[in-house]
């Protein structure tokens, strides 16, 4: 199965501000849905976070659009909408240092936003479609990355993912 990953493009939202789960808008999603519809087979099926910023482009991109709240970025719980300055250096610091299994206060680990998108994509496979379009974020991309091409944590975690990006991810179909 192809699965195209889509971020959504820049939010609106002041440089160093933790979001994840913050529902922010994005700039004008059409320019990037313009760029990215052809790189889409016909007939691909998209499938979104509900998160502004990830649906806005998705509808830009195609006119049926199916969400699913498994493809929404990281809660990072009371660290939303904060400066990542003001956030206790040493809860980032624990965050650091066990990247997978840190849980931000009132937030969710890496490991539960990549089980959860692992099993999005695995209810995909279990529909045997050709190929999916995905957009969402960043870290949901990153996530998937990894788990699917086996990448280490220094790996995934330095991933460059730009606002608008395509990243075609190959998987072997569901058995």
């Amino acid at each position: 199965m192809q699965v195209f990953l889509i971020r959504h493009p820049q939010p609106l939202i002041d440089l160093g501000i933790c979001y994840g789960r913050l529902d922010v808008d994005c700039v004008d999603p059409h320019p990037v849905a313009a760029q990215i519809r052809p790189q889409l087979p016909e007939g691909t099926p998209v499938f979104s976070s509900p998160l502004q910023r990830a649906r806005r482009l998705a509808e830009a991109i195609h006119h049926e659009v199916e969400f699913d709240a498994r493809l929404a970025e990281i809660h990072f719980g009371e660290w939303e909408g904060q400066p990542w300055d003001s956030i206790d250096r040493a809860l980032l610091d624990a965050w650091a240092n066990d990247i997978l299994r840190f849980t931000p206060p009132g937030g969710e680990p890496v490991a539960r936003l990549q089980a959860r998108v692992v099993d999005f994509v695995s209810s995909l496979r279990e529909r045997n479609l050709p190929r999916v379009a995905l957009v969402t974020h960043a870290g949901v991309i990153r996530t998937l990355l990894a788990h699917f091409r086996q990448l280490s944590y220094p790996e995934w975690t330095k991933l460059k993912i730009d606002f608008g990006s395509v990243t075609l991810l190959e998987i072997e179909p569901s058995v």
